[in-house]
């Protein structure tokens, strides 16, 4: 890395924990020293050393548009001359609600807040009010941010560094969390009893890498949670409005009683959402018991940045235009390692993809996890130094956004190629 990242990782290590404000970013997945960034736009992100990359995280999900759209910049600026935070209710709430309820199949009301991890939390107290059951199902790898009742078995940084349980969280809470692998319909119904208020999943699960749902495996758990008479909550955080407009449930026909959102719906601004039916959001404070507030939700400049994101998103033909660049992508590497006899899966819904190092096929977490860790590190820092960006772990999605051109896509295939080769020699030395 470059001596101006090095000398910021320094510093920033006598400051913050790991010298990171989110323990994935110091690249302890991979070795090495992270790149500290100083701006982005479109498709390329720059760091304190000037140099350049493609980049396949987008913020871990939000820039679909890429960096620096002109529509989004153009109505955060606006935004910002009116005021940065008020505390009090606006007018772009409103529109940004509507945009999502028209969207969403299963959500007629919503609540604002200010990350993925409060919209899980939030959804979970909403689950356990409306069913008087304690116990939540979650699934080996799933991760729905930093709740303590949902750091069992977890993904991202905690499958990344081995420690998916946390300390700090008390025995009697993760007593009420049972977690299950993901795909397997059998555990699900073994596991399920007269307690259990809600099944949590990731209908496309991004945090064990990108994981699809099996045929039929969505389907189940609604069948399920209507039996048991549980809800269902879709963690669509990363998967809302970026595998389809009205996500994941649209593009299985599965309808959950509970949605959570974040990402894309700010487009790159922090933000979170829970929605449901007007039912069940109706418990929700200053309407019903479940209290659940917060200084900053629905703050004017996020809310500016969704509304713009999703205004380009729903009258544009971005998805399919993602769709086939992904999908020329995904042949390509595939292709690529085919050739050189090294054995990957590359497992994709739209434009979410991870590369594993196994022949595959990588249904959960523990198929994830026979990924060989140490060439996915050495894949990382090649086509680090051939200026690709790429999620530092192997258990965490990687994205495209609009703005990747065709001439991206065909640069990150030719350097794919060019790394698997290399790969392929170091490794059979």
């Amino acid at each position: 890395m470059g001596k101006q990242s090095d000398a910021l990782f320094q510093r920033a290590q006598e400051l913050i924990p790991g010298g990171v404000n989110s323990p994935v970013r110091a690249f302890r997945g991979v070795g090495g020293t992270p790149p500290f960034i100083e701006q982005a736009q479109g498709s390329r992100i720059f760091d304190a050393d000037n140099l350049q990359y493609i980049d396949c995280v987008g913020s871990w999900g939000p820039m679909i548009l890429g960096h620096g759209h002109r529509y989004v910049v153009e109505a955060v600026k606006k935004a910002s001359t009116r005021g940065f935070s008020f505390g009090a209710p606006t007018a772009g709430e409103i529109e940004l609600a509507e945009m999502v309820v028209q969207a969403i199949p299963s959500i007629e009301m919503l609540r604002l807040v200010n990350s993925g991890t409060e919209a899980t939390m939030s959804a979970l107290r909403l689950a356990r009010a409306a069913t008087g059951r304690n116990k939540i199902m979650k699934f080996d790898g799933g991760y729905h941010g930093h709740v303590d009742s949902l750091l069992v078995k977890a993904g991202s940084g905690g499958a990344t560094f081995n420690v998916p349980d946390s300390a700090g969280v008390p025995a009697e809470v993760t007593k009420l969390t049972i977690s299950v692998p993901y795909n397997d319909l059998e555990a699900v119904r073994k596991a399920v009893d007269g307690d259990l208020a809600a099944i949590i999943v990731e209908p496309v699960a991004g945090n064990m890498g990108c994981v699809p749902p099996a045929e039929g495996f969505l389907q189940g758990l609604r069948e399920i949670c209507d039996s048991n008479k549980s809800l269902l909550i879709f963690d669509e955080v990363m998967t809302g409005f970026r595998v389809a407009y009205s996500g994941a449930q649209s593009l299985y026909g599965v309808k959950p009683d509970i949605t959570t959102l974040g990402k894309v719906i700010g487009g790159g601004m922090p933000i979170g959402a829970y929605g449901a039916s007007a039912e069940l959001m109706k418990m929700v404070s200053p309407l019903g018991p479940v209290y659940q507030a917060g200084t900053l939700s629905g703050n004017p400049i996020a809310v500016a940045a969704g509304k713009s994101t999703l205004s380009v998103l729903k009258n544009s033909s971005i998805y399919a235009d993602l769709e086939e660049r992904s999908a020329e992508f995904a042949a390509g590497v595939t292709a690529a390692a085919a050739k050189h006899g090294v054995p990957v899966t590359l497992n994709r819904v739209g434009s979410m993809w991870t590369l594993f190092f196994n022949e595959g096929p990588v249904t959960d977490f523990e198929s994830a996890n026979k990924s060989n860790r140490e060439k996915f590190a050495r894949f990382f820092h090649l086509m680090l130094a051939d200026g690709v960006y790429l999620p530092p772990s192997q258990l965490e999605a990687a994205f495209f956004s609009a703005a990747h051109a065709k001439k991206d896509i065909l640069q990150l295939i030719e350097r794919s190629d060019r790394v698997l080769k290399k790969i392929a020699w170091e490794f059979e030395k």
